[in-house]
């Protein structure tokens, strides 16, 4: 992996739990909130800063541009969420290019853990918990937030014990 453990532990730092609440509101909810999708980009503003060399740091930045663009239009295409869109494309200077083998294979690995892990959850008494989510009751659509917001912290918890 071309992210190291010192940038990963930086990352981290906001990536954790602004992921988890992303996952909890898109279960919940359905929605991914504006304000996740801000906090995550103000957090790599500034850690970002702290965790990559400059030039490294600025080029990041382009990620969030190409990967919102191709949200944008899997959005139009009904593909996914606006939410997953936007919350993907803040998630994407956090990953390097280098490592998206690495990550398509975290998000696959997230994806069916998750869309697992949710069903099995929808049909137990866990559901008695919280009855209250929308995404119990949502059909066919899935809240991608869950494994969207697993996968950044996994990738970063993966650099971070790869490179120790």
């Amino acid at each position: 992996m071309e992210m190291t453990a010192n940038a990963a532990a930086w990352l981290l730092i906001a990536a954790l739990p602004i992921s988890v609440f992303v996952a909890w509101n898109d279960m919940r909810a359905m929605k991914i909130p504006n304000v996740a999708v801000g906090a995550l980009v103000l957090a790599f503003a500034v850690l970002g800063l702290i965790a990559f060399p400059f030039p490294t740091y600025l080029w990041q930045w382009t990620h969030l541009v190409v990967v919102l663009v191709i949200g944008f239009v899997l959005n139009a295409a009904g593909v996914l969420g606006a939410g997953d869109a936007k919350f993907a494309a803040a998630a994407a200077p956090f990953v390097l290019l280098g490592d998206l083998v690495v990550l398509a294979w975290v998000f696959i690995a997230c994806v069916i853990t998750g869309f697992i892990t949710h069903r099995i959850a929808m049909h137990s008494p866990l559901r008695r918990l919280v009855p209250e989510w929308e995404s119990w009751t949502a059909g066919r659509r899935f809240p991608m937030g869950l494994p969207l917001g697993m996968t950044l912290v996994f990738y970063l918890l993966l650099a971070l014990t790869q490179n120790w």
